[in-house]
């Protein structure tokens, strides 16, 4: 007997489309001599010192499940660290919860706010799992496009525009994967006039929060007006070079970060106990290696950006993160047709921009979490590319 999976499996699931980062890489598998601008990945190795401590844990047979909510020795820590670093205060008790990694803290936030029919703001172009996990959630994705012009900022004019009746929560992606762009105090006061009076909720996601170029992170809880309604979001990927370690945590008042809680605990039990031991040294005596790796990534960033600029392309200077999101409308190519001749006749990977939403055709995301060797090249690559178009 043969399965009508069609009617088997969720149509809100099969509905969703495929990542679009994932075809490039799909692509690039049997290519040799690839250089990948792809990868939102630190290419950096997770620090010793910090290696060091995941592995003496469990040398000591520190294997067992810890607290749902995540160890309260790492919460402690989180708490410290965030009040250090961004002068954000949130009690290890009941306001942090520790997830695997970051996603798992942006797909509890969206399930435990989300009834059927909800609307979700989502400025675009930015990471790709917010419309499919609003989705999966029940609610209805309304994308904002943002704009080259306002250093692809969420305005106060635009958030306005888009609310409705039915708006339940805004994602402000910031810093912000793929374009580079940051929100600063003065862009954050104009949102909370806009939200003032309702019960909108605002899911920050902060992953990038100690990449930013000139000046330090600023995030809409820093606000006393936005505090009660922003669930912060943040992880260990980016800064501390710990992506397969698969550890983040979300933080927001109790009522929220309670129902978060419970959600985790039946879905996941609790975050990897070997990630955590390492996570109390990441958050203890990483703060150096945090300025290292933005040191570096800072140096790369001006260097490619003036490099793609030289060409005779538009590039925003990206404010965080560590992507650049050059225009490319000017070669006539869709942003598809040039990451895919670009990989195929020069074999360096970047991704197209309609990859990460509406407002993200006519632009392609390249990282600069690659050697300065590799960068070089690759810009060498484009030269010749942009030259025989």
């Amino acid at each position: 007997m043969m399965l009508d999976y069609d009617k088997i499996l969720s149509s809100r699931v099969m509905d969703i489309k495929p990542s679009g980062i994932r075809k490039f890489f799909d692509i690039l598998q049997d290519m040799e001599d690839v250089i990948s601008l792809g990868v939102g990945e630190p290419d950096f190795i997770t620090p010793w010192h910090i290696r060091d401590a995941g592995i003496y844990s469990l040398e000591k047979g520190f294997t067992k499940y810890t607290s749902n909510a995540g160890m309260m020795s790492l919460r402690k820590e989180i708490s410290s660290y965030l009040d250090r670093r961004f002068a954000l205060k949130y009690d290890p008790e009941t306001q942090i919860l520790v997830t695997v990694g970051g996603s798992e803290a942006i797909d509890l936030s969206l399930r435990v706010l989300i009834e059927p029919g909800d609307e979700v703001i989502i400025p675009t172009p930015s990471f790709v799992c917010y419309s499919p996990l609003t989705t999966i959630a029940g609610g209805v994705p309304v994308f904002v496009e943002t704009k080259a012009e306002n250093q692809f900022k969420l305005t106060a004019e635009e958030l306005k525009g888009a609310i409705t009746p039915k708006t339940k929560a805004v994602i402000l992606p910031y810093p912000c994967n793929p374009t580079g762009g940051i929100m600063e105090k003065e862009d954050l006061v104009g949102i909370a006039r806009v939200l003032e009076g309702t019960d909108i909720i605002i899911i920050s996601d902060e992953i990038y929060a100690e990449l930013t170029y000139g000046q330090r992170h600023f995030s809409p809880a820093n606000l006393e007006e936005l505090y009660p309604r922003t669930i912060v979001i943040n992880g260990f990927s980016k800064a501390y070079a710990m992506t397969g370690w698969r550890l983040g945590y979300v933080m927001g008042t109790e009522p929220l970060i309670a129902q978060m809680t419970k959600l985790h605990q039946f879905a996941i039990m609790c975050s990897p106990t070997t990630s955590q031991y390492a996570a109390i040294e990441a958050m203890r005596s990483g703060d150096k290696d945090i300025e290292q790796m933005r040191s570096e990534y800072d140096i790369r960033r001006r260097y490619l950006v003036d490099g793609v600029r030289t060409m005779g392309l538009e590039c925003f200077e990206p404010k965080g993160a560590f992507y650049i999101f050059p225009c490319i409308k000017s070669t006539g190519m869709s942003s598809d047709e040039f990451c895919e001749r670009f990989l195929i006749e020069e074999k360096v990977a970047a991704i197209s921009g309609g990859a990460f939403g509406p407002g993200g055709e006519g632009f392609v995301r390249m990282c600069y979490a690659s050697s300065m060797d590799n960068l070089t090249e690759a810009l060498a690559r484009l030269k010749r590319f942009i030259g025989r178009l």
